[in-house]
């Protein structure tokens, strides 16, 4: 059995031809299911180093602009992961953004290569179904993972074929400019989310004269090596854990009101690491410690703090299960977002002793939530890797854009942290401007209307707000 994030094994790789010049419009037709969307397929090189070889079809989707009379173009909205699917986003999710936004604009969303339907990277399920835990306690389990990883990869890449080496970013940037020339458009107007960023990023790097406007919510900073990558993660957990803490204290609704917070923090670390912990959604299994801290994290994204705190009270109310020989961790993580991620970031680590070294360092500046999951998986998972990395981590270097990057960061973002958006604005200096969002969560547009009639207001006159613009934190958010 095989296993990818859709059902669509995407396009056959086919010879391109030897007379192949501009790359020619997308061929729009009604989507499947909902006539309101248009759908087409671009084709692009495998290898952007071979452009004349294997080529693969990326799938899109297109709303027309409601407003033909006052269209300005084609705007491009990318979301993060990564691995998280184009298409979908637009057909299924049509929040304040697009009903905002397709007035003047053709919102267009796509499955990046690898991913969804665009020949998604195909895996053994028994193969992922075996993965190891995520957190590593001893040179055995370190080198259990390197040899699992390599196992993975290889059944992966024979599965996938040639694309398996080219899911990396840059090649995304080559494909995104490949679809605004699609388009029609001489400048790209650009929306990317959380890893999505990256991609804008790297896209105002690479053709920074051809950029109309980029808005980059929630920013991936693609700068920090392995130990500043894993504190940075542990960084943004802790805080967003502070900000919980100090919540509960001031609010009624807080199911630990009148408890300790920490403390029941504290002592369901140590009941998940005795395996005394039943995992809220699947009484069956048990709820590891990585899994705790993770379902935080998912509580801290929205942020969710009274359901959060609701389980966390029931979790500490619960009694221990029975003892158990095995702690299954998790559902293997499907894996097309593996791939991307282990050709964006070179994160090497020698040997157990120097892991354990890291993960102690980060519990250093993390003391209740320990590490960052993200961070902590990605590093385990891409032990082993190839090299040299496809696309490493580097200072961005943008000059000429006829536009500032507008950069939007929420102050308390658990997964990409304000520390990194300020990182990366520091790298840009001049070719790009920090909104900065007072409030809390992960993905700012939609939760105030403070940045969301800035974000408008650049997209629609790629008119930026003044350096140090800020927004207070929304009510709820």
């Amino acid at each position: 059995m095989i296993v990818a994030v859709v059902f669509n094994l995407g396009a056959v790789l086919v010879p391109w031809p030897a007379s192949a010049g501009a790359t020619p419009p997308i061929a729009w037709a009604p989507c499947d299911g909902d006539p309101t969307a248009q759908c087409g397929t671009l084709s692009v090189p495998v290898d952007w180093a071979r452009p004349r070889g294997a080529r693969l079809d990326l799938a899109l989707v297109r709303l027309p602009a409601t407003e033909p009379a006052a269209r300005i173009g084609s705007l491009v909205d990318v979301p993060g992961g990564p691995g998280d699917s184009g298409v979908d986003r637009v057909l299924s999710n049509r929040g304040r953004f697009i009903t905002s936004l397709n007035r003047r604009f053709d919102i267009v969303g796509y499955d990046a290569r690898g991913i969804g339907r665009s020949h998604p990277v195909l895996c053994s399920a028994e193969l992922l179904a075996q993965e190891p835990p995520p957190v590593l306690t001893s040179q055995a389990d370190f080198d259990a993972r390197l040899a699992y990883n390599r196992r993975l990869r290889a059944d992966c890449r024979a599965r996938t074929g040639p694309v398996f080496d080219h899911v990396d970013t840059r090649s995304g940037v080559h494909d995104l400019d490949a679809i605004r020339e699609a388009l029609g458009e001489d400048a790209l107007t650009f929306r990317g989310r959380s890893y999505g960023t990256l991609l804008g990023e790297q896209y105002a790097e690479s053709y920074p004269r051809r950029v109309r406007a980029l808005v980059l919510d929630s920013v991936t900073d693609h700068s920090l090596g392995t130990r500043a990558h894993l504190e940075a993660q542990a960084a943004n957990l802790q805080d967003s854990f502070e900000e919980f803490v100090s919540w509960c204290r001031r609010a009624p609704e807080c199911a630990l009101a009148r408890r300790d917070v920490r403390a029941v923090w504290a002592r369901l670390l140590a009941r998940a690491q005795r395996g005394e912990l039943r995992h809220p959604d699947d009484p069956t299994a048990l709820l590891s410690q990585f899994f705790l801290i993770d379902l935080a994290e998912q509580g801290f994204r929205g942020p969710q703090w009274a359901l959060l705190a609701q389980v966390l009270a029931d979790l500490d109310n619960s009694p221990a299960p029975a003892p158990a020989r095995s702690v299954p961790w998790a559902e293997p993580v499907p894996y097309p977002p593996v791939a991307i991620f282990c050709s964006d970031y070179d994160l090497p680590v020698r040997d157990y002793r120097e892991y354990a070294a890291l993960l102690h360092r980060s519990r250093a500046v993390a003391p209740d939530m320990r590490y960052g999951t993200f961070a902590v998986y990605g590093t385990a998972a891409c032990l082993g890797s190839p090299k040299p990395v496809a696309n490493p981590q580097h200072r961005l270097r943008v000059h000429g854009a006829a536009t500032p990057l507008l950069l939007v960061n929420g102050l308390h973002d658990p997964a990409t942290g304000y520390n990194a958006a300020a990182n990366v604005a520091r790298q840009l200096g001049d070719e790009a401007i920090l909104l900065t969002y007072r409030g809390w969560g992960h993905i700012v547009y939609g939760r105030s209307d403070c940045v969301d009639a800035i974000v408008d207001r650049y997209l629609f006159f790629r008119t930026p707000p003044p350096p140090g613009t800020d927004c207070p934190a929304a009510e709820g958010h």
